[in-house]
């Protein structure tokens, strides 16, 4: 098991501040203050608590937050964001995809496999950067060596000069290579095929019941068997390169390093907990929503999950849980469960206020994406503040009216909103499109007016 590393001062003075990461996720998410100051809070402490001595750290929990909203409001992209900003392993899962103990589905533990896998391949791509130059010309090397197997040399370039030596004509052909001249020609090497034997599956069982380890226990049977290839030169250069990236990787190191990076700031979003919220005492499909709220305790309480990479301890990866909880309400989990919780935000409904600033703000905003689309068509799109403004206005609308998906809706109404002019991209090739609220209410405007056909299209 990794052991705890206490990180100097420094490195919480290098730090983001609470003040500075929240307007990191300003950038992004608009409004939501409540929520962003609470993930700020939680993520310095963090750092905070690497600064203890391991024996201090080891019983400083982290403080996991429940999300109280509705859908479409920043609950996820907060999240994410946050974990992209502190570069720590990130997963959402939604509550409802496991079951108890004793039903078939997922059992809860694969959450914690997931995180390791995606620390795996975040902490492999990293390796993997540092070795780039060594494993590119290892893999040219090899290239080099079937184009010009041993044997009679390639003839020089000129029939009347003399005979080249081997490394003349290696290095002639390096420039070659390197020039894309020799792209065209074709190369044989010996693949691995990495097929899996199939293998029926015990019916009320899952993967991870029946085995972490098959390919360790059994590594004949999973190695695959090597069969020559042919395949053309750029083909062949990037599997050679992805062969020599694995050969210089050490994958321990790698699965080493990835535990530690969950075990320490790990980020985990539990979305939909309220579809698990509520006491036994029901029949049917419901009988075991209580059942998964104790299978997800030990996980969130701090347990030891075995994966085929190590065991890995829940004791600090910070939880995230997020829910509507239109019909349910978070007293409704269990006691133990809340108590795990300590830190609850309230998100705001969003409204046509949100909706302008959504369309304008965030270095994503929606306008931007759409305008950046039709560029790649010669198109120049552009939109008046009416024009945005009446979007906003409808988009809140529809939501009042129906089911209020939040900034979800912006998505749909500017879909609609873009039909033909995204359909006619191609034949629009060079010309300037000004979209103003005129132009939104003749799109728009008889399908919001009619309620029974925007509950359709809307």
């Amino acid at each position: 098991m990794p052991a705890f590393k206490q990180l100097p001062p420094e490195s919480l003075l290098s730090s983001p501040s609470p003040r500075q990461i929240v307007a990191e996720l300003d950038k992004y998410v608009v409004g939501q203050h409540r929520a962003k100051r609470a993930v700020a809070i939680a993520l310095r402490n963090r750092l905070r608590r690497r600064q203890l001595s391991p024996e201090m750290a080891d019983d400083v929990a982290p403080k996991n937050i429940l999300m109280i909203g509705p859908t479409g409001v920043g609950k996820t992209e907060i999240a994410r964001r946050l974990a992209r900003l502190a570069q720590s392993p990130f997963l959402k899962v939604e509550a409802s995809r496991f079951t108890e103990v004793g039903y078939v589905g997922r059992d809860v533990e694969s959450m914690i496999r997931d995180l390791v896998e995606i620390a795996v391949g975040m902490v492999r791509d990293e390796r993997v950067r540092e070795v780039q130059h060594a494993a590119e010309a290892r893999a040219e090397e090899r290239l080099l060596d079937l184009l010009l197997p041993p044997g009679p040399h390639m003839p020089p370039a000129d029939a009347g000069a003399a005979p080249e030596a081997p490394s003349q004509t290696r290095e002639r052909l390096r420039a070659q290579l390197r020039a894309g001249k020799l792209d065209d020609r074709t190369v044989e090497l010996d693949v691995r095929d990495n097929a899996m034997p199939l293998m029926q599956v015990v019916g009320g069982t899952s993967m991870e019941e029946i085995g972490l380890n098959l390919r360790d226990m059994l590594p004949g049977m999973f190695q695959g068997r090597r069969r020559a290839s042919t395949m053309n030169v750029p083909d062949a250069r990037a599997h050679l390169l992805e062969e020599e990236q694995q050969k210089l990787v050490d994958m321990e190191s790698v699965a080493r390093t990835a535990i530690e990076r969950v075990e320490q700031s790990g980020i985990l979003f539990v979305d939909e907990i309220d579809k698990i919220a509520g006491r036994e005492g029901g029949h049917g499909p419901d009988v075991s929503r209580e059942g998964v709220q104790r299978d997800i305790l030990p996980i969130v309480e701090g347990t030891t999950v075995n994966t085929k990479h190590g065991m890995v301890r829940t004791d600090h990866v910070l939880f995230i849980a997020a829910g509507a909880f239109h019909v349910s309400k978070p007293s409704d989990l269990i006691p133990e469960l809340q108590g795990r919780f300590p830190i609850r935000v309230e998100l705001d409904a969003l409204g046509r206020d949100e909706f302008v600033r959504i369309l304008r703000e965030p270095r994503n905003a929606l306008i931007a994406q759409y305008s950046a689309l039709l560029a790649t068509e010669g198109v120049d799109l552009r939109f008046t503040d009416d024009a945005i403004d009446r979007v906003a206005e409808l988009a809140a609308l529809v939501n009042e009216r129906m089911e209020n998906i939040g900034a979800r809706r912006l998505h749909t109404v500017m879909e609609k909103l873009l039909d033909e002019i995204s359909f006619e991209g191609p034949d629009l090739s060079g010309k300037s499109i000004t979209i103003d609220a005129a132009y939104v209410d003749r799109m728009l405007g008889d399908i919001v007016k009619n309620e029974d056909l925007s509950r359709y299209i809307l």
